[in-house]
């Protein structure tokens, strides 16, 4: 009697402690912005909160803007896994500074990456082309596939930034008198089926793209070097202008993403779960990955985040306490 009295005591106490935590932790909203990369996340941390730290996490969808600000002005969501905080940096600035909104960990480590990219290759069989100068120094490298006799240069869809950069540079190194043409691909998909027809063919390619991707995941391709350093005023000025008729030479910035909380949120979350949201952060390189096996097997963010967990324990039990690295081995 007395061994199943302690037994039972033994089962209240840790039932009782699983309550405190997940009180403590409490109901989380998380983002999940509408791409590929910030949906896994969003699933990613979902999972570790839940299964690790006895939250009650779900996933919400938003938007870059529309979330940011909603978690200035009405505190929610709690959580923004990928907060691309470039693209509103004074209204995240004013959160941060009002107190409303807490940057943690650089989700992205090296920055999200945009920029003109050659196949890995061709980049191996010449490696004397390492900058945009150099790639036009080739235009018998990189043929237009309407004009053999010309280079070419791959751009994005009308209406994204990339595509007006992408112009602008075109302009600036000198494109069209070191016989390249500029080509409209269309749209996303015209893009990424211009590197895949290139790579199956094992032709030259240039033009711009990003990291992180799917496509990227799948092709190992370069991104050349600007052979300039960034400044940011004369980016400001007429690198992403498209009408601006005097472009220079420019290095292009590396995004900044960052994981965002609302300032209430942190403060009841708990020392654990703040210490992870400030350690959680992977690379290009891994997500690439990760996002090219999704795409293959059409799999969901939450099927993309267990297997992540599955194959890169070491990277992910440095992000969280022994006691949450043993909850979630148990929960996969």
């Amino acid at each position: 009697m007395k061994h199943l009295l302690a037994s039972t005591c033994l089962v209240a106490g840790l039932m009782a402690m699983t309550g405190a935590a997940r009180a403590e932790c409490g109901d989380v909203t998380i983002a999940s912005m509408n791409w590929q990369s910030a949906e896994v996340l969003a699933a990613l941390d979902k999972f570790i909160l839940n299964e690790g730290y006895g939250c009650n996490a779900e996933v919400i969808v938003g938007d870059t803007v529309p979330t940011i600000t909603s978690m200035i002005e009405k505190g929610d969501p709690d959580l923004a896994p990928e907060g691309w905080v470039d693209l509103l940096p004074d209204v995240v600035k004013r959160g941060i500074d009002e107190g409303k909104l807490v940057g943690a960990a650089v989700a992205l480590s090296d920055g999200a990456v945009q920029g003109w990219w050659i196949p890995k290759y061709v980049a191996d069989a010449h490696p004397d082309i390492k900058t945009i100068d150099d790639a036009l120094k080739h235009p018998e490298l990189f043929p237009d596939p309407e004009d053999k006799s010309k280079g070419a240069v791959h751009n994005g869809p009308q209406g994204w930034g990339g595509t007006v950069v992408t112009g602008q540079l075109y302009k600036a190194y000198g494109g069209e008198a070191a016989n390249f043409t500029l080509i409209d691909t269309g749209s996303a998909a015209g893009l990424d089926g211009s590197i895949a027809k290139a790579y199956e063919r094992k032709e030259g390619w240039v033009g711009y793209y990003w990291a992180p991707t799917a496509l990227l995941g799948k092709y190992d391709m370069v991104k050349l070097e600007h052979g300039v350093p960034y400044d940011a005023a004369e980016w400001k000025r007429c690198n992403t202008v498209a009408d601006c008729p005097d472009p220079k030479k420019n290095d292009w910035p590396k995004d900044t993403v960052q994981t965002l909380v609302t300032k209430p949120f942190s403060e009841r979350a708990g020392e654990d779960v703040m210490a992870y949201l400030n350690k959680r952060a992977w690379t290009n390189a891994t997500v690439n990955k990760l996002m090219a096996w999704m795409t293959d097997n059409q799999a969901s963010g939450d099927d993309g985040a267990k297997h992540f967990l599955e194959e890169n324990e070491a990277l992910w039990k440095d992000w969280v306490s022994p006691e949450a690295a043993e909850k979630i081995k148990a929960a996969l």
